[in-house]
């Protein structure tokens, strides 16, 4: 899977939210005002990446997601793992513990959360 540029992101976060959806509903759902014809360049572009797929009513499409964003944020994670924290999970979590990013009580969820997934 590649990964999206900015504006890619950004509309796959507006289709994510709404499953399914005209051009005009996710410009309403995007933070920066683009043109029409912008948003359709880069959704046609995500279609030919293969995260984006049409049904065609009329003259009309409606577009949706043929990647979920679980899918997505698990490759974009293992990037920055990879990338940031020399392949370690361990080494993340530590990290936003030293940037006093996650209390202790975040920190004993996560434990919690390993605990019930290695039974």
């Amino acid at each position: 899977m590649q990964k999206l540029a900015k504006r890619e992101e950004q509309i796959m976060q507006a289709l994510w939210s709404l499953d399914k959806a005209f051009i005009k509903e996710i410009m309403a759902e995007l933070t920066d005002e683009l043109h029409y014809n912008t948003v359709a360049t880069i959704i046609k572009i995500l279609e030919e990446k293969g995260f984006v797929a049409h049904e065609t009513f009329g003259n009309a499409h409606q577009y949706y997601p043929l990647i979920s964003k679980k899918k997505y944020q698990k490759q974009e994670l293992g990037y920055i793992v990879k990338q940031y924290f020399n392949n370690s999970h361990k080494n993340l979590v530590a990290f936003f513990a030293e940037e006093k990013n996650i209390d202790q009580s975040e920190l004993e969820e996560i434990i919690e959360l390993i605990k019930k997934n290695k039974s």
